[in-house]
């Protein structure tokens, strides 16, 4: 029978399955196909220079034993890289394998490495011309777990967090998403999570991305014609964490490269972190296929933090800056700034420096023109109790009322006014607003929404009950 590419690569792979691990033999040998055999020597096609530096670190010793098996000890092995139409001509079978090393070969695990030794390793995050292969986390030390309060609007995120730090990639929280409205902390417990694992497990490889800078890097990578060179590049990291999420949408060639990268990580028992403004049921022309990925984990969301926890972030803040304050104007701005934590620290920024620069100290009168200042220049985002206060008053019902099972046309007219403003004015996911308006679930708020818009265009009734609700609720 007359040798062939196909069938001498077909024996080798056979005696490679038998000496790796079903991963390993998914990850690094599936893809490579057979191209020719020339004078004893096999060439094969691997995806990218990457790959084949990979192969060489690595396997070369079971390649050798595998080809030697076929072609005898004069086998050669050529690799032919796609894409960058180039050679890489190795002649790595030069002398025999001892049966010690060949039983220690058949025992090997691939761990990825946080580092290649080769300079041909492209990371996105190297600039151009400076030989460096080293994978930075992109971590700020600053967003740690210790500046990372605790309350109830976060714990389940937070403590969720806390578990992947411990154990990154071996809790069902993979991938978990964190998600909430802007300020709330996402990204500082993002970088957190990192930090924890940095500081825990140093030999892991963590990166920190924004989405906005994963689709240029994207794009750049297609351009330069070297885009599985940036899969691979990717697929090596053992925690990605990924910033706004939301922005994939509408990037169908990004989205359909992170999935590749996102299922290789899944699959090797890596863990990924995201972070959106929105719960995976909220986000538009996100690939369904990705969506449903995204819910593997867990989905956590940050809320508005109560004054409690409002409380604390302020005396955090001034205890880290070394700033004393009376309790009562502490409790002023927490009962005035209560959407966004970013707003909060801004306005005792702004307060602090106040005082500072004009020599003045930190009185009830200076904090409250801080915070009219503030308020006026910020827009506010109101709260889903306030609106079903307001809508509850409007239509002379209380809140339990609005909120209950009951059916009556004019109460779940009421409630759906609540739900449909809850979407328009705050950056609640339709979970949130349903569970906040008497436990109901995504669905009910998508319909109420549907509702409301159809009667406002049909009925004129109705319609001023939007127009009259809407100045009550102008921000």
């Amino acid at each position: 029978m007359q040798k062939t590419a196909e069938t001498i690569w077909g024996n080798c792979l056979s005696f490679i399955k038998d000496n790796i691990t079903p991963q390993a033999y998914k990850t690094w040998f599936e893809p490579i196909k057979a191209v020719k055999l020339t004078d004893n020597a096999l060439s094969i096609q691997v995806p990218s220079k990457f790959f084949y530096e990979w192969l060489e670190e690595h396997y070369v010793k079971l390649l050798k034993v595998a080809l030697n098996k076929e072609l005898g000890d004069t086998a050669k092995l050529v690799y032919v890289i796609r894409m960058e139409n180039t050679y890489g001509n190795k002649q790595p079978f030069t002398e025999s394998i001892p049966s010690s090393q060949r039983a220690q070969m058949q025992s090997q695990q691939v761990d990825v490495p946080t580092k290649s030794k080769s300079p041909e390793l492209k990371n996105p995050f190297i600039i151009p011309g400076i030989r460096n292969v080293k994978i930075e986390s992109q971590l700020n030390p600053n967003y740690n777990f210790e500046s990372f309060l605790e309350g109830d609007s976060n714990r389940l995120a937070r403590s969720a967090g806390m578990a992947v730090a411990n154990k990154p990639g071996g809790t069902s929280f993979n991938p978990l998403l964190i998600f909430g409205g802007v300020g709330l902390g996402k990204t500082h417990l993002a970088h957190a999570i990192g930090v924890e694992i940095k500081d825990k497990y140093p030999e892991k490889t963590v990166l920190y991305i924004s989405a906005e800078k994963f689709t240029q890097q994207y794009i750049e990578s297609v351009k330069k014609n070297n885009r599985n060179d940036f899969i691979h590049f990717y697929q090596i990291i053992d925690v990605l964490i990924v910033d706004d999420i939301q922005l994939l949408s509408g990037k169908a060639g990004t989205q359909d490269v992170f999935f590749h990268i996102f299922n290789h990580l899944h699959q090797n028992g890596k863990q990924v972190i995201l972070t959106s403004d929105k719960a995976p049921v909220d986000m538009q022309d996100i690939e369904q296929r990705l969506l449903s990925r995204f819910k593997w984990g867990l989905s956590a969301e940050l809320q508005h933090p109560d004054f409690e926890t409002r409380i604390a972030i302020i005396k955090s803040k001034l205890y880290r800056d070394g700033v004393e304050m009376p309790e009562d104007i502490v409790e002023f701005l927490a009962n005035n700034i209560k959407t966004n934590i970013r707003e909060l620290e801004g306005a005792i920024i702004s307060l602090i420096a106040h005082s500072s620069f004009n020599k003045k100290d930190i009185t009830l009168e200076l904090a409250k023109s801080i915070v009219d200042n503030y308020v006026k220049n910020t827009k506010r985002e109101v709260s889903i109790d306030y609106i079903q206060k307001v809508v509850g008053d409007y239509f002379q019902m209380d809140v339990e009322t609005l909120r209950s099972k009951t059916r009556k046309r004019h109460i779940v007219q009421a409630r759906q006014l609540a739900m449909f403003f809850a979407k328009k004015l705050t950056k609640a996911s339709l979970a949130s607003i349903g569970s906040q308006i008497g436990k109901r679930d995504h669905a009910t708020v998508l319909h109420a929404c549907k509702t409301v818009n159809n009667l406002a265009a049909t009925d004129k009734q109705f319609r001023k009950f939007v127009e009259d609700l809407d100045k009550k609720l102008a921000v």
